[in-house]
């Protein structure tokens, strides 16, 4: 198979695994406690971990709080501000409607917990109009959350003029970073954000750790805990510290960035070599992803093709149709429908995350089933449709 699904997660990193073997086996101690070498040297794995982390992300240590993953990490930031925005009377939040399923669920929360969400328009890439949210901005607008990229169709967002804006207001900024952090080069203040979510599994470390960076200063960003327990990640996240798993994310960050500009190169490489070879191929190819998004992200759909049987043709391509957060419930693309795409069109969409781990031979050996597969289907839809009568997925008499 040719793995070109990196948006859903990432093949772990061999030196990754390696280095988080010795803390299942020999420094197993509890992190967050003393008092013997065991927890001394599980909580040097977890603080070298947070350095790396810190460090690949441009901010301080201790504004570093490890979570069970970026869900956790963005329902923290967002449902763990609504305290300190009902204090302060600053009650309205600004959002898009394309984010992540994490965040639009924390948002509709919060609006039963007192606050109000108001929606940002966007383009048909998915990017912010600016002059709406400049309409939108008021004294009393206390959280503005976009996410830095999409996770379908990878179109990028000028996040530092929302901040400026943002805070200009006296409103904090939260983004989730999950698919821009390791793919392409920011910093917290490059940004201007005070709260920022990235994942461990989506830079090829392991799964079900993530993180979230809190602004300690201009301004100190006040969360309240999800969970009651211990004091464990300053109070903010109680509980054990997954420490193979937190080390392994820390060596996947520090991974991540190390030559950065010459892999977002490579990549933007890659995936234009995928469209030339499909788009060059056959005809009715819709590309959903701006030229200028994620390196990694190529998101198009095909027109006069069942989405069911596309994927379900596919033997040597792992590629998926929208956000892996679906699951089942739905089988298209939310983000599409909301840009105004198709349902059928929708559905007939493949997303794909490209990787360190692809290769040319790989990128031109999926174009070659894809077409085949394409071609197929179409060859079957116009003899069915000849022999019923019938019309193709547009509407067409066949």
């Amino acid at each position: 198979m040719i793995y070109l699904d990196g948006h859903s997660t990432t093949p772990l990193a061999p030196e990754v695994f390696e280095a988080m073997k010795p803390y299942f086996l020999e420094r197993f101690g509890n992190a967050s406690q003393g008092l013997h070498r065991y927890n001394w040297e599980a909580r040097a794995g977890v603080d070298q971990a947070r350095e790396r982390v810190a460090s690949a992300l441009g901010v301080r240590e201790r504004e570093i709080v490890f979570t069970s993953g970026a869900t956790e990490a963005n329902h923290l930031a967002l449902l763990g501000s609504v305290p300190a925005l009902l204090a302060s009377g600053k009650k309205r939040i600004l959002s898009i409607r394309i984010e992540h399923a994490s965040v639009l669920g924390a948002l509709e929360l919060m609006e039963e917990r007192g606050c109000r969400v108001d929606w940002i328009r966007t383009d048909g890439a998915g990017r912010v109009d600016f002059e709406h949210l400049r309409s939108l901005m008021s004294d009393d607008v206390g959280l503005v959350s976009v996410a830095l990229a999409n996770h379908e169709i990878g179109t990028l967002q000028d996040l530092k003029r929302i901040s400026d804006l943002a805070r200009a207001h006296g409103s904090r900024v939260h983004t989730d970073a999950v698919q821009a952090f390791g793919k392409v080069r920011f910093t917290a203040d490059s940004i201007g954000a005070d709260l920022v979510t990235i994942s461990s599994h989506k830079i090829r470390g392991p799964k079900g750790i993530g993180a979230l960076y809190v602004r300690r200063k201009n301004p100190r960003i006040e969360l309240e805990p999800l969970y009651l327990g211990g004091g464990q990640e300053r109070g903010l996240r109680p509980g054990t510290p997954d420490t193979p798993a937190i080390v392994g994310f820390g060596l996947a960050a520090e991974l991540s960035v190390q030559n950065l500009d010459r892999e977002v190169e490579r990549l933007s490489r890659l995936r234009d070599r995928l469209w030339f070879h499909l788009s060059g191929s056959i005809d009715g190819w819709v590309r959903n992803s701006p030229p200028d998004g994620l390196p990694n992200n190529l998101n198009l759909s095909i027109e006069g093709v069942d989405g069911a049987a596309l994927f379900g043709r596919l033997k040597q391509v792992a590629v998926s149709n929208a956000s892996a957060c679906l699951n089942g419930v739905q089988d298209y693309s939310q983000v599409l429908t909301e840009l105004g795409v198709g349902r059928d069109l929708a559905r007939a969409t493949m997303r794909f995350g490209l990787g360190t781990w692809n290769t040319e031979t790989e990128i031109d050996a999926a174009a070659t089933e894809i077409v085949e597969v394409v071609r197929d289907l179409r060859t079957m839809e116009r003899r069915f449709a000849e022999q019923t009568g019938t019309f193709s997925m547009n509407g067409e008499k066949l």
